[in-house]
């Protein structure tokens, strides 16, 4: 099954596979939920999957497959090579991740490897995995925090977002420069984006949004 929102990439796909002996797609999708739904319908050996989709994010439509049919293989095809992106998609059950620019030769290498029952993972792909420093994790609040410095924010706006007081929230930054090896906000907003910590539509939501109003997270 091939799973990406570009259509001229999925007939581009579908022209590569056709070639090759013994592989038949046998199912596409273009957003998150309906991936789920052709995955259940057809049982594929073997997924393509995007990890940027309107609806859920490929991460979300792996681990709400490998939720119900534990035995899925994945393989991740993107643009993405931002070391946390690639960590949270063997996270969720990736078994290979390509990008896009991947040469067929090496795709149906991929695709064969994973269908067997192994994992492929391509040495620029496990360079930017290794890179990813376990130590340097961030809170789920200073995620929080992070999205807002992305947006652009300072810390009395931060604070008034999160409803936290302006203190805490200059601490929650610098304890995020810090483990991202960065020295100033902007650094920090950028190396977040590259690494996939944060993205681009996803720091455009509110993290203070479901909390009530009064109440203060530390």
């Amino acid at each position: 099954m091939i799973v990406d929102d570009h259509f001229v990439l999925r007939m581009g796909l579908r022209g590569v596979l056709a070639a090759e002996t013994g592989f038949t797609v046998v199912a596409e999708a273009s957003t998150g939920p309906e991936a789920i739904a052709r995955y259940r319908e057809h049982r594929p050996d073997v997924t393509l999957m995007d990890l940027r989709l309107p609806g859920m994010s490929g991460l979300e439509v792996m681990a709400a497959i490998r939720a119900e049919f534990p035995g899925a293989r994945f393989i991740v095809l993107t643009t993405s090579e931002g070391d946390e992106d690639i960590y949270r998609a063997f996270q969720a059950g990736a078994r290979s991740y390509l990008l896009k620019s991947v040469g067929g030769r090496e795709l149906i290498d991929a695709i064969r490897a994973v269908h067997g029952g192994g994992r492929r993972v391509p040495p620029l792909i496990a360079s930017r995995l290794a890179e990813r420093v376990e130590g340097s994790e961030l809170t789920a609040r200073e995620m929080d925090v992070l999205r807002l410095v992305v947006k652009g924010l300072g810390n009395k706006a931060i604070a008034t977002a999160l409803d936290i007081g302006e203190g805490t929230a200059k601490n929650h930054v610098k304890q995020i420069l810090g483990k991202l090896g960065v020295s100033a906000r902007t650094q920090a907003a950028t190396t977040a984006i590259e690494r996939g910590l944060v993205h681009l539509d996803s720091a455009s939501d509110d993290p203070g949004a479901d909390q009530q109003p009064g109440r203060r997270r530390q």
